[in-house]
């Protein structure tokens, strides 16, 4: 007979010493946000939660504790035998649920029952959501950043992924919100995540930073998408070194109408997005852009685009915003091949140290 043993419990700050961070919440409350790297693995899923919780409210405690304690003990028993029956004796997983109690209980003393070594994470997820919103108004002031700036289409993104792999911190913001920060930057298919998502991202690219080296970031506005960043590291975006990418027109016009082939293949999305600025231009410029767009001429229309919309904008906004901008040292691309891109990731990487704050 399982013998009930209160187990143990461990914080956040604690959480890279597991090998595994399962979350037993139901699959409603995983896609909303979660522990970066967790595992889905839920003791209720969001019918049987619905009806635990019903039944709690319209019949009984009791009557809910009978139904939920039989969908518990079935569920965790699937996970065990498809998920976790290879695991040595040593594993030791870090379980949570919303406040730490009864489901990731449930969990935890099951499989410390079997031999292995879970803990509960102290207050569940409710209290990490509370530290990582704590956190995002730390973490940032530690960090030395080296922001990047650069009209649309300078290639941005391929430097800081360059930046990255030659060796650099990077803080890659667009792809943590799946986005390309701009008003025809959707990434088709991909949804961004919510906001509690991309702040739990955030939190976990950020705490894993040595502040002794500097971070590269792309400089960004408040909003990428339709995800805000948290005050705190905005402030230290904007107040940060400069450098800006100057790339020639051409080549940004050939760039992006490579990266946004998406609008290419199927104009009338470009038409939906085009919309979005008839307040700014009217029907008379909009409608000449459709009409461009719908007649292939994607090199005149891409160019009138950077000219007329995204370069004073861009211009604009770095100036205002970011206080280094314009004493901000150039650094010229005259392609935006993969030769072109590693060379400039190459110079920003030998400048690094005495660019630092």
């Amino acid at each position: 007979m399982f013998v009930h043993k209160e187990s143990p419990r461990a914080a956040l700050a604690d959480i890279d010493r597991f090998d595994a961070v399962i979350d037993v919440r139901s699959p409603g409350e995983f896609a909303l946000d979660h522990l970066p790297g967790a595992q889905s693995c839920p003791v209720l899923d969001d019918e049987e939660r619905i009806r635990v919780g019903t039944t709690y409210k319209q019949v009984s405690p009791f009557d809910a504790k009978k139904i939920g304690a039989a969908l518990v003990s079935k569920n965790i028993a699937r996970h065990i035998e498809e998920r976790f029956s290879a695991k040595p004796r040593e594993w030791r997983p870090l379980v949570y649920c919303w406040r730490g109690g009864t489901r990731s209980g449930a969990m935890a003393h099951i499989l410390r029952e079997v031999g292995w070594q879970p803990a509960q994470l102290d207050g569940g997820y409710r209290a990490y959501r509370r530290e990582v919103r704590a956190q995002l108004e730390v973490l940032p002031q530690r960090l030395r950043l080296r922001v990047v700036c650069g009209a649309t289409g300078s290639g941005k993104s391929r430097l800081l992924e360059a930046l990255a792999a030659a060796g650099s911190q990077v803080l890659h913001l667009e792809a943590i919100a799946r986005h390309r920060g701009s008003v025809l930057g959707d990434l088709p298919g991909e949804p961004q995540p919510s906001q509690k998502m991309f702040d739990s991202l955030l939190w976990d690219a950020l705490r894993r930073f040595d502040p002794a080296q500097p971070v590269f970031v792309e400089a960004e506005s408040r909003k990428i998408g339709r995800l805000q960043l948290p005050p705190a590291l905005l402030q230290r975006m904007r107040a940060g070194k400069c450098v800006r990418i100057e790339v020639p027109l051409a080549e940004r016009v050939r760039f992006l109408m490579a990266e946004y082939r998406h609008f290419v293949e199927q104009p009338a999305l470009l038409g939906a997005q085009l919309a979005c600025l008839l307040g700014l231009y009217g029907h008379q410029i909009i409608d000449r852009w459709a009409a461009l767009a719908g007649a292939g001429a994607w090199q005149e229309l891409v160019g009138e685009l950077l000219i007329r919309h995204y370069d004073p904008a861009y211009l604009r906004a770095a100036s205002n915003n970011y206080a280094h901008y314009p004493n901000a040292p150039v650094l010229t691309v005259e392609r935006l091949d993969h030769a072109g891109v590693s060379a400039a990731a190459a110079e920003l990487f030998r400048q690094r140290r005495p660019l630092q704050e």
